[in-house]
């Protein structure tokens, strides 16, 4: 196996020893376990959860593990030797053999329950029980914790069997799904939106599980055949996998009185959220009211930037419910996603998502999300009117923070100094009118052009002389607007708006030779989209910067897909 090129980075995790010694728990330390839980972590079958933090769990290994890739910028990033991933105890342990595992490391994980609310209104129905005691983890097995370079890390088998809240699933995740989330997180990060990450990845030889996708060359829109797909582990690295939806679930038990420690493990998973998430931008000499209500105001500001930038890169999240939106405020689940081409508001690429999850009607469902994290940490305010209204205070004003990140969004995708409504409104209408490719019309206009001909190479439609004069005379007014020396406003554009994107159609490609067992696909994209700013080689521009064929424009699996798994 050859591994990508070495980093100059002096690593100091060379081996499997310095890696398990790393090992710090402060989940498992510091919250509540299911009291019915079997300590030994033998929790694969579907049962109600009705109290605790986490479920101890341990994972279901592979059959015959392989390496497919592992992220060496990452691995860098977190001083571990690139040869660590083909160390054969790292392998077993991110394959879900945790037996591998030895002291200070853990022989057991954990899995999390959480509540779903869309659009701020509460489900449970979704839980084969009816009554949202079963709804959480399902195939998503945290193992590991560690307090690396002052930062701490939770490190999460996507994939790894089934946990109490399967829901009656296999708990696995086939090769398709994992290596869309793999590139997807990394990209992201090399996009600057903040993100959940990803570590390594591992299919297995022999493991297949039965799953509805769709046939070549089908426009249907649900899946219209049964593929056998390979299975795999992706292991996803964020500071924590705390969601608004944990938050919720918490908040239920305490309002229905559900056990008598339910206002206490409210507060408890509160608290945990700001050492995990806060710990650096929230004093802890504040008293804990006081420390709600900063909580609010920082994830406010952390959650209106990640869907301005959002929108900045094109990146559609989907399913944007509360249990996918990460009260850290970065993204997280890369499930039904997709990055739009041709330029359309209502963009939307899962097809079970409808327009309120669309492209951009993101920030609502933000908005949606906040008011459920608000509404669940109330109860611990309560008895404090002023302070109580400071936090609602932050609640009131979500919708103005929204806005002004939006628009700054626009001012820096221009070049401009400030956001100009007209200018903004009247692009947006021809953008549409052309059907233009998003990411190739930012990048285009960064050049500054002083002509549209300049800009119709990401147009997918030919356009009319008259629809020609209005992008010229909007291409004027745009220019007027700019301030300072348009080289350096050029350069600063193009630091704004990507070169290269994710592009369904050069994905699928990757993961189908995944499938037989070619991996260079794979790790071609990953390269390509580890630099999307960069101006890359002839090859590779002619190849990914390039409009979306008129043949996938209804593809089923491309242009739209059911719910990954």
């Amino acid at each position: 196996m050859t591994l990508p090129s070495k980093s100059s980075a002096k690593s100091y995790v060379t081996t499997f020893d310095d890696f398990v010694q790393l090992a710090d728990y402060s989940l498992m330390d510091s919250l509540n376990p299911d009291p019915d839980a079997k300590n030994d972590g033998d929790e694969h079958r579907a049962r109600q959860v009705f109290s605790g933090h986490f479920v101890p769990v341990t994972p279901t290994p592979l059959t015959k593990p392989e390496y497919l890739t592992h992220s060496s910028s990452f691995f860098n990033e977190l001083g571990f030797s690139d040869e660590l991933a083909l160390n054969d105890e790292f392998r077993r342990i991110f394959s879900g053999d945790i037996s591998a595992a030895r002291a200070p490391m853990r022989q057991v994980g954990w899995a999390t329950g959480y509540a779903l609310s869309i659009y701020g209104t509460e489900y449970t129905q979704q839980c084969p029980f009816g009554t949202g005691n079963g709804y959480g983890d399902g195939r998503a097995i945290s193992i590991f914790e560690a307090v690396i370079n002052g930062q701490r890390w939770e490190m999460q088998l996507k994939g790894g069997g089934p946990t109490p809240y399967c829901r009656g699933a296999d708990g696995r995740a086939v090769l398709r799904s994992s290596v869309r989330e793999f590139l997807a997180q990394e990209y992201m990060h090399a996009l600057g939106v903040p993100t959940s990450r990803s570590l390594i990845l591992y299919v297995s030889k022999s493991e297949t599980v039965t799953r509805p996708w769709y046939s070549h060359d089908s426009s249907s829109t649900d899946p219209d055949i049964l593929v056998d797909n390979p299975v795999a582990i992706s292991t996803r690295v964020a500071p924590s996998f705390l969601r608004v939806g944990q938050l919720e679930l918490f908040a239920r038990r305490t309002r229905s009185n559900a056990h008598a420690k339910a206002k206490e493990e409210l507060r408890m998973i509160a608290a945990h959220l700001i050492e995990r998430e806060y710990l650096n931008d929230i004093n802890q000499k504040l008293s804990f009211t006081d420390q709600l209500i900063e909580l609010a105001k920082l994830f406010c500001q952390r959650l209106t930037a990640l869907v301005a930038s959002w929108l900045r890169v094109g990146y559609c999240q989907g399913n944007f419910n509360s249990d996918n939106c990460a009260a850290g405020g970065f993204t997280l689940d890369y499930g039904p996603f997709g990055f739009c081409e041709i330029f359309d508001v209502e963009f939307q690429p899962w097809t079970g998502g409808g327009k309120h999850f669309s492209f951009f009607n993101q920030p609502a469902a933000a908005e949606a999300n906040f008011h459920m994290f608000w509404t669940a940490l109330r109860p611990l305010l309560a008895e404090n009117a002023e302070a109580l209204e400071q936090f609602d205070e932050v609640r009131r004003g979500f919708a103005e923070e929204m806005k002004n990140q939006i628009q700054n969004m626009w001012a820096a995708k221009l070049g401009l100094d400030k956001y100009n409504e007209k200018l903004t409104t009247k692009l947006l209408e021809l953008m549409s009118r052309a059907e233009v490719d998003y990411t190739m019309f930012f990048r285009e206009l960064s050049h500054i052009p002083d002509d549209i001909s300049k800009l119709k190479k990401s147009f997918y439609v030919n356009t009319s002389q008259q629809l020609d004069e209005q992008w010229q005379a909007w291409l004027k007014s745009w220019r007027d607007l700019i301030d300072g020396d348009l080289a350096e406003v050029a350069t600063k554009m193009k630091r704004t708006n990507p070169k290269y994107t994710w592009r369904e159609w050069l994905v699928v490609p990757a993961y189908q030779q995944a499938m037989r067992g070619d991996y260079t696909l794979v790790r071609e994209l990953q390269e390509v989209l580890s630099h999307p700013y960069d101006e890359q080689s002839l090859e590779i521009e002619n190849k990914y910067y390039r409009l979306k064929p008129k043949e996938y424009f209804y593809a089923g699996g491309v242009s739209h897909y059911s719910c990954s798994s």
